[in-house]
Parts: structure tokens; sequence; C-alpha cells
């Protein structure tokens, strides 16, 4: 998620505002008065409008584009702040508690219309390992490139995010069990063959993931401890394939 909008600086700064806001308002009431030279006000004739009357009517209509200009600037700042409520702290991705409120509006609507959707569990496996051995940095750096991948490989419906730690959700909207599970082995070999370069070290990355589709009659939590346990089962899967 991109945050867009009014300048995080300038939002915050009572002063920017303040000139903005006088800016605005010199600029409306020449406009005003140019409203009131050109055209009757309220039905009130061209002749009847007298200069303390042009005046007051100058006045009035500045004051109105004024508050109309700064309304228009308090939509952006809430619109702003919200995509920050929902912007996870280190990845490009949503964060849990906006994933969680599209996954409870996507399991609504497949209730609603028999329509499925599918959610896949994703967990970062050897994070420690990584952290351990090149610093959290590095982790951290690992962290985004998983974001970043999932992001470009899905589509612009379905939704990213990181659930905690190193596990991410995507949810991919009317999407089959079959669609889905060729999706999560698709975005497992993109993953595997894009490691992470950092200070002259490769760093592998590879994920396990879960798989959980869904039609309704379950709510977000249900869906994302189904997805878990598929996940959990597959890396268990892959740990013993390892040890043969």
């Amino acid at each position: 998620m991109k945050i867009s909008g009014t300048n995080r600086a300038d939002a915050i700064r009572p002063g920017a505002q303040s000139r903005a806001s006088s800016a605005a308002y010199k600029a409306a009431a020449a406009t005003a008065v140019r409203k009131v030279d050109n055209v009757s006000f309220l039905g009130i004739p061209e002749n009847e409008l007298t200069p303390k009357v042009r005046e007051a009517m100058s006045m009035l209509l500045a004051e109105v584009d004024t508050m109309r200009s700064e309304l228009d600037e308090q939509r952006q700042r809430i619109s702003y702040l919200e995509e920050l409520a929902d912007q996870d702290t280190l990845t490009p991705v949503v964060n849990r508690r906006a994933f969680v409120r599209e996954l409870t509006r996507v399991v609504s609507y497949g209730e609603r219309y028999a329509t499925p959707s599918s959610l896949l569990y994703i967990d970062l496996n050897g994070l420690k390992q990584i952290n351990d051995t090149y610093g959290h940095p590095a982790g951290d750096a690992a962290l985004m490139k998983l974001a970043t991948i999932l992001t470009e490989q899905v589509r612009g419906s379905d939704v990213v995010g990181r659930l905690g730690g190193d596990e991410f959700g995507v949810l991919l909207v009317h999407a089959e069990e079959a669609v889905a599970t060729e999706k999560a082995l698709q975005l497992t070999d993109i993953i595997d063959s894009n490691p992470l370069y950092w200070e002259s070290h490769e760093i592998p990355i590879n994920v396990s993931f879960g798989a959980h589709t869904f039609t309704g009659g379950e709510d977000a939590g249900d869906a994302l401890a189904a997805a878990d346990r598929a996940m959990y089962m597959q890396k268990n899967a892959r740990k013993a394939d390892a040890d043969l």
C-alpha cells in the first residue's frame, strides 16, 4: 500500500495549514467578487446589488468556498491517516488488523453469494537463522523482499498482509481451491528462485504455505486457523522429505 495525499509534515504543521487557509480565502474572495459582479444572487437583480450588499455577498461566498476547501483538506488527512493505520510498520503490505477486516468482508460475500475465495498462509522459513547469522537488518530485508514478491505476483483485487513476525497472508478473491494451490506453488517457485543479496552474501529465501478455500459458514478466525494448520502440515512434510 502506498501512502499518498497530504505530505506528513504539512499534515501536522499548524502554520502550513493557516497559511494555506489564508491564501485560499483570498482566492475565494476574488472569485466570489466576480460571481456577484456577473450574476444575480439568490434572486436579487443586478440593479439591486448595492455596494454593501455586494460586499456582504462576496464575504459570504468566500467563507463558503474556504470552508469547502478546508473540508476537502480534512477528508484527505483522514484518508491519509486511515492508510497509515492499515500499513504494516516494516513491509509494503497491510497489517493484520486490515487484513482480517478484508478477510471478514470476503467471507461474508462468499456466504451471501456462494462464491468461493481462498486464503494462503505463508511462513518465511529460517528467519531466526538469517537474523542470527547476518543480523536483524538482513532478516528485515528478507521480509521486505518476500512482501514485495507477493504483492507483485497477485492481482489488484487480491490482498497481501503481514500477519505477524515471519507470517504473511494472501487473500485470493474469487479463487477456487485448485486455483489457490496452483498459485501457491507458483509463488513458492518464484520465491525460491529469487535469493536475497545482502552485503555480498547470497541468502536463500524459501517459504511454507497452507491454502484454505471458503464459501461462508465460518468467520475470519476460522479461515486463518485452517490455513495455518495447512501451512504447518506442509512445513512438516517438507522437513520429513529432507530427513529421508
